[in-house]
């Protein structure tokens, strides 16, 4: 696929994946669906398919331990923010590395958690909820619009 028509293609899906992501988050009343770091996955999910950090298992993982690291060291780790993020981005990358689910757009995650003082309800919805939300559409556009084997086996 010619670069133009790949980087157009990632640009619409991206807007569409994130548009339905904003549209159930501020159009309807099932909950939050939208993550920052979720704009950096449409970057690899429809850039780059084909890359280790853009399969699925990466994406959720990677989403959901850094997330979970940010929210313990916001709530168990009693020092000050300018400690605590870099504590709890380096724990989220050290882990995504060791438990072979890097996914670096999730980096950002504790990040988001720490900075946003956000509850332990925000693991379900958006991190969660929403994750799967893109993977599911990272499938069907991937395998079934854009013709491209992904996950990758």
């Amino acid at each position: 696929m010619g670069n133009v028509k790949q980087s157009i293609l990632a640009g619409i899906f991206s807007i569409i994946t994130i548009g339905i992501l904003t549209s159930l988050t501020y159009k309807t009343e099932f909950g939050v669906f939208l993550l920052a770091s979720f704009g950096s996955s449409m970057v690899l999910l429809y850039g780059y398919p084909e890359s280790p950090f853009a399969q699925p298992k990466n994406v959720f993982f990677g989403h959901l331990v850094t997330a979970v690291v940010g929210l313990v060291v916001l709530y168990f780790v009693p020092l000050p923010l300018f400690i605590t993020i870099p504590l709890a981005v380096g724990l989220g990358v050290g882990l995504m590395i060791l438990f072979n689910v890097t996914h670096p757009p999730a980096g950002g995650n504790p990040i988001i958690v720490i900075v946003g003082s956000v509850s332990f309800d925000y693991l379900l919805s958006p991190v969660i909820t929403g994750t799967i939300i893109i993977i599911i559409f990272a499938i069907i556009i991937n395998r079934f619009i854009l013709k491209k084997s992904y996950p990758s086996q």
